[in-house]
């Protein structure tokens, strides 16, 4: 400090940089401390040997980090709690993601979601949710009659109708049924409708189907990347809409 002190009675004054750049490269650092000695700025290439920019509290927990992701080398940006849990951050994988925070999935039951008797599908829940994370997740419990049941679910994206999953459901009993599915073309912010359709096998029996739980999540890993959405010359009205 007194160094500086020192060097800002010269003329030029030699504490601050007034035109120009200051170069930090081949391994180095431009760091701050705060009086008790915790780094509250760090720039430049970690101990890790990844390259990126920190900020701390004065405590010396972390509170912004761009890079120092060593496990992925995905530059990653993630902000921390004060008690260094990550609460908002990027996908480590999946380019343009939420990764933090899970969102949830709009799903609203209808009236065939009980006792529902028809051995045609009949949609049990159905919603309109804008797309976040690059992975969604759900979990449903069907109860079938004599005969068994089906179910179903199918994704909506500007009119391409995929089915995610479809399965079958044992007789007399309720069957838990898990989805973990990347969410294939579709983009960051993109409109999605989804819908959990449920059918006896037996016409008459009864089909009940109850959703437990439905949000999308961050990408556990590059094999769950989805594949990128088309890319269309002309923004169509739903594109549009999506934005707004």
């Amino acid at each position: 400090m007194r160094q500086l002190e020192g060097r800002a009675q010269m003329r030029p004054a030699l504490n601050q940089v007034l035109n120009g750049d200051v170069v930090i490269g081949e391994g180095g650092q431009l760091i701050a401390r705060a009086p008790g000695g915790a780094e509250t700025f760090v720039v430049g290439e970690t101990a890790q040997g990844d390259w990126g920019v920190t900020l701390r509290r004065e405590q010396g927990t972390n509170a912004l980090a761009v890079g120092d992701d060593t496990l992925t080398g995905a530059q990653m940006v993630r902000m921390f709690s004060r008690n260094g849990e990550v609460i908002v951050m990027d996908d480590a994988w999946a380019d343009g993601f939420l990764g933090r925070p899970l969102m949830p999935l709009q799903l609203h039951s209808t009236n065939n979601q009980g006792r529902y008797t028809s051995d045609t599908y009949g949609s049990a829940w159905a919603g309109r949710s804008i797309v976040h994370n690059a992975v969604a997740y759900f979990v449903f419990q069907t109860y079938a009659g004599s005969g068994g049941a089906q179910a179903r679910l199918t994704l909506n994206h500007r009119g391409n109708l995929t089915i995610i999953d479809e399965w079958n459901c044992g007789a007399d009993q309720w069957t838990t049924h898990e989805i973990d599915y990347p969410l294939d073309g579709v983009g960051f912010m993109h409109g999605v409708t989804i819908s959990l359709d449920h059918r006896a096998k037996t016409a008459g029996q009864q089909v009940e189907t109850r959703l437990v739980t439905a949000y999308t999540h961050s990408t556990n890993g590059p094999d769950q990347v989805p594949t990128p959405p088309i890319t269309f010359a002309a923004t169509t009205a739903e594109e549009a809409a999506d934005a707004a």
